[in-house]
This record gives C-alpha cells, sequence and structure tokens, in this order.
C-alpha cells in the first residue's frame, strides 16, 4: 500500500509560519497516535495524571523525543493527525458545541481517540474524555443487524424467514406481515410510509401496541419492494431475539457483542447513559436539555449507549480488525446494499455523497466514486456518525451532544484528503 501526503482544509492566513509551539503539539499529538495504536482490547487505559483527550496522550517529558518520533508516526499514517486536530479545535469554537468524540481507525488498528469540549456548556461540565459516554441513537440499528447476522450465523434464525414465524407484534397492511422477511426489517423494506407513528411513541404509547396499528396504513409498496425508513417498526428485533434465544435484546447484546469486543463502557438503556461515571448531558445551544425515554423503548432502533474509545472498538470490528467476534464474511452480507435510497435533505453530508443505499442496518454511499459505508444518529441533544472506506481501510467515528450540524463535515475532509481531492472547507471554519 502506498501512502501519500494529505491535504486538508487549513483556517491558517497563507504564508504564515508555523511556531515552535504549534510544531512541538503536533509531535506531541503523533506520540500520542503511536501510542493509541497499541491499544487495541477493552476500553482507554488513562493514566491518573493524563490530560483529558486521547486514551493514549503520553506525559509532557516524553515530547523531548518528539521529532523522531513524530517523523516516524507520519511515515505510517495515512492520516494527519496533528491537521485533523486542528480542524477539531477549530470546530469546537463554532457556537452550538458542547462536547464531542472523535475516534479513527486505519487497517484494523484504533490509531485516534479524543475527547473535545465539555460534558455540558460552561463550567459546571466537566471535560470529555475517552471514557465519557453520549447516546448513539440510530447507530443503534448497527449494533442490531449484527445481531441479527450473529444469530442466523448460529442457525438460530434465518434472514429469510418471514416475521410471524416469531409471532412478533408488527402487523401491517392486507397481512402482507406474513411475506415481509427479517432482511425486511432490517433494511427498512416493509412497504409503510417513513418512520410510521413516531409521533405515537414519543407521546408515550407502547412500541408492540403502535406496530399492532400498522395493519390499518395504506401500502406504498409491497414488502421488499421500496425503501422507507423505521424506528418502531426496526424494533421488531427485539421481540425475535427474545424468542429464538430466550434473552432480553439487552442481555443478548452485550453477551453477543459488546463483552466479546471488549467495549466496558456500552450500555443499553437509560440508566447505561445517566449511571455512568462521565455522562455528555444533551445540549441545544447553550441549554442543557432532558433525557429523552421514548427512543430508549425501541432498543434496536435507537437504545445504545458508549463511550468513543467503545465506538472505535465497534467500527475497528465493523472494519473486519475482530475476526474472531465478526468473521469478514459475516461483515460483506451486513455491509452489502438491498435496496436503493431516494435523495432527501441537502444538507452538507447530503449534496457530497451520490448512490445511496440500505444494506442491513448500514448505509451505503459514493464519494468521488469511492464506497463509504456508515450510519448517523440524532436524538434530542445528542448526534453521532460512523463512516468507514471497506477497501482503503480508513474510518471515523464521532459522537457529541449537541444539535449542530457542522460535525458532520470532519469525515467529508478526512475522506476528500485521503482520495488527493481538492480541499473543501466542509466544516465552515473560514466563515
Amino acid at each position: 500500500m502506498r501512502f501519500r501526503r494529505l491535504t486538508w482544509p487549513t483556517s491558517r492566513p497563507k504564508g504564515k509560519p508555523v511556531g515552535p509551539s504549534a510544531a512541538l503539539a503536533g509531535a506531541a499529538l503523533l506520540i500520542g497516535v503511536t501510542a493509541v495504536a497499541g491499544w487495541q482490547g477493552g476500553s482507554a487505559t488513562e493514566k491518573p495524571n493524563a490530560q483529558p483527550g486521547a486514551a493514549a496522550v503520553l506525559p509532557a517529558s516524553v515530547a523531548d523525543a518528539g521529532g523522531r518520533i513524530a517523523d516516524a508516526a507520519s511515515a505510517h499514517h495515512r492520516v494527519d493527525y496533528a491537521q485533523l486536530d486542528r480542524r477539531i479545535e477549530g470546530l469546537m469554537r463554532t457556537p452550538g458545541m458542547s462536547g464531542l468524540g472523535v475516534a479513527v481507525v486505519e487497517g484494523s488498528r484504533v490509531t485516534f481517540v479524543k475527547g473535545y469540549g465539555r460534558t455540558e456548556p460552561g463550567a459546571a461540565g466537566d471535560p470529555v474524555t475517552s471514557r465519557t459516554v453520549f447516546r448513539w441513537a440510530s447507530l443503534s440499528k448497527t449494533v442490531a443487524a449484527t445481531t441479527m447476522e450473529k444469530l442466523a450465523a448460529e442457525k438460530k434464525l434465518s434472514l429469510a424467514s418471514p416475521v410471524t414465524r416469531y409471532r412478533t407484534s408488527l402487523r401491517l397492511p392486507g397481512g402482507k406481515e406474513r411475506f415481509a422477511t427479517i432482511e425486511d426489517v432490517l433494511s427498512h423494506r416493509l412497504g409503510i410510509v417513513k418512520n410510521a407513528y413516531d409521533d405515537k411513541l414519543e407521546e408515550g404509547m407502547d412500541p408492540a401496541y403502535i406496530r399492532g396499528l400498522y395493519a390499518g396504513l395504506s401500502s406504498i409498496c409491497s414488502p421488499g419492494a421500496c425503501f422507507a425508513y423505521q424506528n418502531i417498526a426496526f424494533d421488531t428485533v427485539t421481540e425475535i431475539v427474545r424468542a429464538v434465544t430466550g434473552r432480553s435484546y439487552a442481555t443478548t447484546v452485550q453477551s453477543m457483542l459488546f463483552g466479546p469486543l471488549g467495549m466496558v463502557n456500552a450500555s443499553i438503556g437509560r440508566a447505561g447513559l445517566t449511571g455512568a461515571a462521565s455522562w455528555a448531558r444533551p445540549t441545544k445551544g447553550s441549554r442543557v436539555l432532558t433525557v429523552q425515554e421514548p427512543y430508549y423503548r425501541v432498543p434496536a432502533a435507537g437504545g445504545v449507549n458508549s463511550s468513543i474509545g467503545d465506538l472505535a472498538l465497534w467500527l475497528k470490528a465493523q472494519m473486519g480488525g475482530s475476526p474472531r467476534v465478526l468473521p469478514q464474511a459475516l461483515l460483506d452480507n451486513l455491509h452489502r446494499a438491498r435496496i436503493k435510497v431516494p435523495r432527501g435533505r441537502q444538507g452538507t453530508f447530503d449534496r457530497a455523497m451520490t448512490d445511496g443505499r440500505y444494506a442491513l442496518g448500514w448505509r451505503n454511499h459514493r464519494l468521488a466514486g469511492h464506497l463509504l459505508v456508515g450510519h448517523r444518529g440524532a436524538v434530542s441533544g445528542y448526534r453521532s456518525l460512523i463512516l468507514f472506506d471497506p477497501v482503503e481501510k480508513v474510518g471515523i467515528a464521532m459522537l457529541w451532544n449537541s444539535e449542530s450540524p457542522r460535525p458532520v463535515g470532519l469525515p467529508l475532509e478526512l475522506f476528500d484528503a485521503l482520495y488527493g481531492l481538492p480541499a473543501t472547507d466542509y466544516l465552515e471554519l473560514g466563515k
């Protein structure tokens, strides 16, 4: 594999030299990157006196040999981590940002994990670290789909089976639940209007009862024939898991995925968020919001929490870095596109991407012809994102406790640089 220098947008005025302090900071960051590359299992190990942020940031005294270590690191990494860090620091100075966790995986190694900002706006918040817990929101769907693939690999179910085989609460117009398969659930191909009755869930109605109400809707297509994003219908997965394992969805996920992958700060449910030693409060602007419960009641669709350190391990596993837990054949089927996704809203991220398709709990995109696999999530006061190139073997994961749309530009800048494309200020730091 050839390595090349990457070009990123810069807000530094042209012609202005980089001072000694900036150079030392870049070298120290790359030392941290080199060290974190060796952390490949369990949770982040932060030294008692370490500064908040990257799990492997080293004491300042180690920076004496920074130049040589920085040169070695830059020769073996495809991402310019010093520039990445500068872009993120600039992002954190924009309005509406509170806390943010960022992780990068190259090949089968976690090469960057760092927390930025605070758990809530102002001095009351604690510094965000690699162990600070955030909500995943719809990134939770990637866990549900992976769980189902694992159960299928163990011959405990077939993704081609109709959901009625597992006596779920899901009903569809005209009794079409008899034909809708588990694969249709995981790829949002149930033939009903998108986000069906999410408003009723937010009003406090029981998800199982809502799934029964779908029988009264009008079909927009036959199951398997068109895409329409769902939350409550997607959570049919939890009923199927209990039917085939005899255990709760949360217990099954913990034993099959979180435990084996070493994701010690990962959990399902509200208590896993608010009971964490460090957790990011939901924010909007400068206001701290109340943690909303509704989407925790559809855990397969939106119930997962974790730190950025654990999300880094999840990204690594999805990129093939944990084959004993997630073999490549399982991942290939999981990430394989099933249905074309109509172009919808046109934000920064969406305008850059083309040929959107949905796999099982994962989305496929194209950026300048390159395949990218990922997903985003959003609930009140939280946002999340994973995006990786399965060919180049580079990926990024992000968690933030605000509703700012700016962070979605960071992966675009990273991949533009990786592909040698002209630098674009997707984070809009130059405005």
